[in-house]
């Protein structure tokens, strides 16, 4: 099973529902990526996917300055869990991986 690809995540926050971006793909075998929301973008450090288990840390600026650990669980195109910061509570975390383009032959 591969996380490679973009991801529209949905995270349920004391302050709300933010919506983010991540993108993960492999460099030199080495499982990377990125996330956009709230106006910034910030590489995602740790990011290791595990029997099913995808999970990264992240450091944001926004809305506020947090530290981020997410553990989820991947299913196909489907991406569930929780993010944690610090000592707030845990917030549910819901990701749907963007189809690919079609490719129309020449």
């Amino acid at each position: 099973m591969s996380a490679e690809g973009t991801w529209d995540l949905s995270i349920s926050t004391p302050i709300g529902t933010i919506q983010a971006v991540t993108e993960f793909r492999y460099e030199d075998g080495v499982l990377v990526g990125t996330a956009r929301g709230a106006g910034e973008e910030v590489t995602l450090s740790d990011v290791l996917l595990e029997d099913g288990r995808l999970t990264w840390k992240q450091a944001v600026t926004k809305p506020m300055r947090l530290n981020l650990a997410f553990a989820l669980t991947l299913d196909g195109d489907t991406l569930t869990g929780t993010s944690k910061a610090g000592r707030l509570p845990s917030s549910k975390v819901t990701g749907r991986r963007r189809a690919l383009p079609a490719v129309t032959p020449r």
